[in-house]
């Protein structure tokens, strides 16, 4: 296998982005390859601005086919200027959630249908999927009350929702990981950080190919 592709998932809330960072500060001393740690919405500058307008929290009439199609948009450009290029670099990949979002808050928070979503995110991505997942598994709502005890009015978009919104987000993960049982592998985000660290990075140990670790 010359590259791989690492997915990190969640709901608003598990911690995804402060995870991913201490796992790889912690694995990289162990990497013999060059690696590429990106996010999205965004990861490129055209995918950063669509971020911004589908986060932007002015923008609450947005229609929930609007929302899918500009992930889908951001998406397709992230994958062309970054992540189709690491991956024939032979790098490995890193992302702060990819298609398993997508499929989770508009296919099943937005009520739009997982297949339908898929459809739409396989053309965007040219069918490229992670070769690792990493679920971090939290109640929506034990989620919700972090971001507004960290954040304060400061909630984006779609961290403003409604918990039911949440709690279908939710739901869809789980139907996700049923279809997905080997890809996506599932971490308990309710343990102290340095445990939800220490599983993220047994997980990606025992995944990742011998060439890309140090004996």
């Amino acid at each position: 296998m010359k590259s791989f592709f690492i997915s990190f998932e969640g709901p608003d809330g598990a911690g995804k982005s402060t995870v991913l960072k201490q796992v790889m500060a912690q694995i990289t001393p162990k990497l013999q390859t060059q690696y590429l740690v990106t996010r999205e919405p965004g990861g490129s500058v055209i995918a950063e601005k669509i971020r911004k307008i589908i986060l932007d929290p002015n923008n609450s009439k947005m229609a929930a086919k609007t929302e899918a199609l500009l992930y889908a948009a951001s998406r397709s450009q992230h994958m062309a200027e970054v992540i189709i290029p690491a991956l024939k670099a032979g790098k490995l990949v890193v992302s702060d959630r990819f298609v398993d979002s997508s499929l989770a808050y508009q296919g099943a928070g937005r009520n739009l249908g997982i297949k339908e979503i898929k459809q739409i995110n396989d053309f965007a991505t040219s069918g490229i999927e992670p070769n690792l997942t990493i679920f971090l598994d939290i109640d929506p709502a034990v989620g919700l009350a972090r971001i507004q005890k960290q954040r304060p009015n400061g909630e984006d978009r779609l961290e403003q929702e409604k918990l039911a919104f949440h709690k279908r987000v939710y739901g869809g993960y789980q139907k996700i990981k049923q279809l997905y049982p080997d890809r996506i592998k599932i971490v308990n985000a309710n343990q102290p950080f340095g445990q939800v660290v220490a599983d993220c990075i047994k997980i990606i140990e025992n995944r990742l190919p011998e060439k890309f670790l140090k004996d």
